[in-house]
């Protein structure tokens, strides 16, 4: 594992790269267009080109898990740089342009004449429910050959989306990325994204943190299935035998991080309201990287990460509404 910042950058993500698409709209769109209100649902190519179409004007900004997480990152001050798959089209040059916006570096080059850039589309009604049509389009084909080894093995830390884990051409990419930072003596995160994703991929993702992976990011039914057990303190002994360090959200419980025979808890930050946990993971994760990063020990990362997941399922949005330096500042001094 890493234990400095000598490198050029603090965090390298891998993942889907996705452009939300968020517009207000009446039930009567909903019924119109025949969606599954308040439901995800993955879409084709054709009908993901129809829905846009039809969506009136609205926000549009780079996401994903691990973008998401980036973001953060730079929010907080970090050094951070991001690797996905997008078309040379004008979502593409969005998340482009959106993810550079904001701090983050993007340089893999857009591809021409193949699939679309994904998008999740996302309609909110006035009663405030999510309606989204997720396309994943090119993002999913990320190849090991679009991996920049030089960038990978110039950060700290790598950060890998399970959601990315699903074609075998980006299962290949994600592991090469991984090899390239262990050589490098870097160290290697995954986080498991989504119980759904656990059920697919528990094999082979035991198999990761046997042979790759240092760091692990889950809540607490993701990590206790990803052991086949219904018990978070046998999952944590579990975890404990397989990686270095382990931070398990806990929802309004907080977060616990799982280091050897240690077990370090952290408490939630109070809200009066939850408004929107979209990007709470995501964010848990930024603020724990950014903080191992720079040095700060265990509980320090957490407080990190419990302060960003609180901000962002505050409002609308996975993308934090102040800048995360000042939070930073107040903790690590």
């Amino acid at each position: 594992m890493a234990d400095g910042n000598d490198e050029n950058l603090d965090v390298v993500g891998v993942g889907n790269a996705i452009v939300d698409v968020l517009a207000e709209v009446d039930d009567a769109f909903i019924a119109e267009h025949e969606l599954a209100k308040g439901a995800m649902t993955l879409i084709d190519t054709e009908r993901a080109v129809e829905l846009y179409a039809a969506m009136p004007p609205g926000l549009e900004e780079s996401g994903g898990s691990a973008a998401n997480t980036m973001v953060g990152v730079a929010s907080f001050g970090g050094r951070a740089a991001y690797i996905g798959k997008v078309a040379t089209d004008f979502l593409g040059e969005v998340f482009r342009r959106d993810l550079r916006h904001v701090g983050v570096s993007f340089d893999v080059p857009g591809v021409s004449g193949a699939q679309p850039t994904a998008r999740c589309l996302i309609q909110v009604t006035p009663d405030a429910q999510r309606t989204m049509n997720t396309y994943l389009g090119i993002s999913s084909h990320l190849s090991p050959q679009e991996i920049n080894g030089d960038l990978v093995m110039s950060a700290s830390y790598l950060y890998c989306e399970g959601y990315l884990w699903d074609a075998e051409e980006a299962k290949a990419a994600i592991r090469h990325a991984m090899d390239l930072a262990n050589a490098a003596g870097r160290t290697v995160s995954l986080t498991l994204s989504d119980g759904f994703c656990v059920e697919r991929h528990r094999d082979e993702w035991r198999d990761l943190l046997a042979d790759r992976v240092d760091v692990v990011f889950g809540n607490a039914n993701e990590v206790c299935s990803l052991f086949e057990v219904d018990n978070i303190e046998v999952a944590a002994d579990a975890v404990a035998s397989e990686v270095d360090l382990a931070f398990i959200t806990l929802g309004k419980k907080g977060s616990m991080v799982v280091h050897g025979a240690e077990r370090t808890r952290i408490e939630a930050d109070e809200l009066e309201a939850v408004v929107d946990t979209t990007g709470a993971g995501d964010l848990y994760a930024a603020g724990v990287l950014f903080g191992l990063s720079q040095g700060a020990d265990l509980r320090q990362a957490a407080r990190l990460g419990s302060i960003a997941a609180a901000e962002v399922i505050s409002h609308l949005g996975a993308r934090p509404g102040r800048v995360l330096s000042e939070v930073a500042a107040s903790i690590l001094g």
